[in-house]
Formats: structure tokens, sequence, C-alpha cells
């Protein structure tokens, strides 16, 4: 057979994505990510009474140890598969991918294995959240000295990084 009859018959067979079907439940996925997330935080506002900052701090540490825990179980893969990018973009995709990075170390040891996996992966996502923070503010600053944007006040400031911070 030669060269272009294969690269035919290849191109009839091979499987086409649906990617309409997949952005559907990218979108529909991701977004019950976040119903839920705004779920726990209602819980914690309404029901225990908790303010709005730490209702968002223990959300996200329950989507964390969610995330983790379903991961080591074999159960978030699955889902993922099911879910598309609708479970990567959450705060519990990111749990997961530090947990499958332990998870894969495990065998060379605690500090060679499981700590340098997880940081090769962490590194990554710390430098590029804190370069684009340090390029965002700068662009912040511009726009605040010439008056496109307001001056934000100290309360303000302190409200942000302490909901960050939390």
């Amino acid at each position: 057979m030669k060269t272009n009859q294969y690269a035919n018959v290849i191109e009839t067979h091979k499987v086409k994505p649906k990617i309409v079907k997949n952005m559907a439940d990218s979108f529909f996925f991701g977004g019950l990510f976040g119903l839920v997330g705004q779920i726990i935080v209602w819980i914690n506002t309404n029901v225990f009474q908790l303010d709005e900052g730490l209702s968002v701090t223990y959300m996200i540490i329950v989507m964390i140890l969610a995330g983790s825990l379903l991961t080591g179980l074999g159960i978030y893969d699955k889902f993922g598969q099911i879910a598309k990018a609708g479970a990567l973009v959450p705060i519990s995709g990111f749990a997961n991918s530090l947990t499958s990075a332990a998870l894969e170390g495990k065998s060379e040891g605690v500090f060679l294995g499981i700590a340098s996996n997880m940081f090769k992966l962490a590194g990554a996502v710390l430098v590029f959240a804190v370069m684009s923070g340090f390029f965002f503010g700068i662009i912040r600053y511009l726009l605040v000295q010439i008056g496109i944007a307001p001056a934000l006040d100290h309360e303000t400031v302190a409200f942000i990084i302490g909901g960050c911070l939390l």
C-alpha cells in the first residue's frame, strides 16, 4: 500500500472528536463544581453563622480535601473522563494533580519521590501565579496612575488579601 493510500485509509477511519459535546460537558460539570462550592459557602454562612471570608476559606478546604480523597480512592480520574475540563478547572483539579503526583512518587520515598513530584508540579503553578500577579499588579498600578481605574482604599485591600490568606 502506498503512503498516500495509507494516509487516506487512516483519515477515513480515525475517530473524530465531539467538540461541542465535550464543551457542554465541561461547562456543565464546571458549573456543578461552582454550585457545590456556593452551597458549602451558604451552609457555612447561614447554618454555622460564619462570616463570608471564613466560609469561602472552609469551602476551599473542603473542595481540596474532597479532590485529594477522591483521587486517592481512584474515583476522581474516572469522574474526569466524564466531566472533561470541568473537573480540571476548580481547585479540586489542582488537588487531584498534586495527589496524583504524590501517589506516583511514593515508591521513591517521602523526600525524593512524594515531595519532589509534588513540588515539580506545584512549583510551575506557583511561579505562574506570582508572575501573573506581578504583571497584573503593574497594569493595575498604571491604570490607577493614569486615572482609568479607581484606587482601592486600605480596608478593601485588607479584605482582598485577608480573603486570599485565610
